[in-house]
């Protein structure tokens, strides 16, 4: 690792110490961390918009097969899987304000472009998949935005800067699963488009704007990428490609992965096919439960009210993101190690808690009704002990490396749980939804043995 050195007015620092608190500009950081994570906010919202759309194509007159919506709803997980194998190298090239700046202005595209094609019914799929694959652009970022802020901060002060914005960059999902349901509903808004008819099973057609959801965001990505080019700077750290990936001679970068992939990648995947799993368990999407189509549509079990996914899809996220938050300063105290064990031995329970309701019990409405509930608070416990580790590994992460390698693991692990939703759209399309949650406990039964023997234990190699 290298300094350079540049004109302080210009865009590159000419040195960077966080350590040294008599140097340190703590503002500075502080300024990054508040301009990053509000754009990494809405890059999150971008990653995640196809999630808040996809349930509701059918409804608004496309006709996609379950294995489609699925693969669709997918397509940003893959896509975000592999651009963050390209962001993660960009901080030491780039440098900070470039790449928040470009990043903020590229989240333009695929908004745009679900905002278009929600008016009509028209779109071939390959196109919509086309977007979705875009989408993947703001999950990229992830991996860029994270190692640049890690550089601004002393070691101490990661844990709770990093849970800070993975946290409420994490927020994003849950907004723009809540928010939708009510912009579209607001028909002042929609003035770069005509309304579209939202045909709900055995509920009166509803008058939408879905163009609404994805162009309100449009003007704050500009804002961001004015904010990021006017207030950032970059910090002075030099790394060549070949430099970057000699994180992968550490065994503990694998470790690492494996446990994130535990982590982000159960909140990521489930983030984004929550709402067709609740629907195609328990709503529109269960033939046994609704028959016909349209406010025609009948019940199959009088009593049971099918429920509307969106009043409940963003809760997930939500709680998952919260615990982030909330947790990050804990894993600063206590260290990481500790909380990610909970949150392995935590996601065992849950998922097991939750796999008897993966199988809808159609005897009766009390029976869908009690099943229903058991599923919900089921998701939301395993969205809450993925948020716990999401925020323990990131503490880990620092302590465990030297500061350059640090940034590159947090990318490269970030990069790979980014397949989540991919990972989470394939396993549901082969498989049952039951047989899909055993591997995940089995998945959690393993990562509690890495915890426990690397990092956990009296005594472990690399407590952290």
């Amino acid at each position: 690792m290298t300094t350079k050195t540049a004109p302080a007015t210009g865009e590159w620092l000419e040195a960077w110490d966080p350590e040294n608190e008599q140097t340190w500009d703590k503002s500075l950081a502080w300024r990054t961390l508040w301009v990053t994570t509000f754009v990494l906010t809405l890059a999150f919202i971008a990653w995640f918009l196809p999630s808040a759309i996809i349930p509701k194509l059918n409804l608004l007159g496309y006709s996609f097969s379950k294995g489609q919506l699925y693969w669709m709803a997918a397509m940003p997980g893959l896509a975000a899987g592999l651009l963050r194998l390209v962001w993660m190298v960009l901080p030491p090239i780039m440098g900070t304000r470039k790449m928040v700046s470009l990043t903020s202005l590229l989240l333009i595209a695929s908004t745009l472009g679900w905002g278009v094609r929600v008016q009509s019914p028209t779109a071939p799929y390959w196109e919509l998949m086309v977007l979705a694959f875009l989408a993947g652009i703001g999950g990229g970022a992830f991996s860029g935005f994270m190692p640049s802020t890690s550089y601004f901060f002393p070691r101490r002060m990661q844990g709770t800067a990093l849970g800070l914005q993975a946290g409420i960059g994490n927020f994003g999902v849950s907004i723009v699963q809540l928010l939708t349901p009510y912009l579209i509903a607001i028909g002042a808004l929609g003035i770069f488009g005509g309304s579209q008819m939202l045909e709900m099973p055995g509920k009166p057609t509803q008058q939408v704007w879905y163009q609404n959801a994805a162009f309100v965001w449009i003007p704050l990505m500009v804002v961001g990428a004015i904010l990021a080019w006017t207030m950032l700077k970059s910090v002075p750290i030099k790394a060549n490609v070949r430099q970057q990936f000699d994180i992968f001679s550490n065994q503990d970068t694998w470790w690492m992965t494996l446990l994130y992939i535990m982590t982000f990648g159960t909140f990521s995947g489930l983030s984004a096919q929550f709402g067709l799993l609740m629907a195609n368990l328990y709503g529109i999407g269960n033939s046994e439960i609704v028959k016909g189509a349209g406010a025609s549509a009948t019940l199959l079990i009088d009593g049971y009210a099918v429920p509307d996914v969106v009043k409940f899809v963003f809760l997930g996220p939500l709680v998952g993101a919260g615990a982030r938050v909330l947790f990050s300063p804990l894993t600063d105290r206590m260290g990481g190690a500790k909380w990610t064990l909970v949150s392995a031995l935590g996601l065992i329970a849950s998922i097991a808690y939750t796999i008897p309701a993966l199988t809808p019990d159609t005897s009766s409405a009390a029976a869908l009704d009690s099943g229903f509930t058991r599923f919900l608070w089921g998701m939301l416990a395993i969205f809450l002990f993925a948020g716990i580790g999401n925020a323990s590994t990131f503490k880990q992460m620092p302590m465990i490396f030297e500061r350059r390698q640090a940034g590159g693991v947090i990318g490269w692990t970030a990069a790979i749980a980014a397949f989540g939703p991919f990972l989470f759209g394939v396993g549901l399309t082969i498989m049952s939804p039951t047989m899909f949650y055993i591997l995940g406990i089995a998945w959690a039964v393993m990562c509690t043995g890495i915890i426990w023997w690397r990092y956990a234990r009296p005594g472990a190699p690399k407590p952290g």
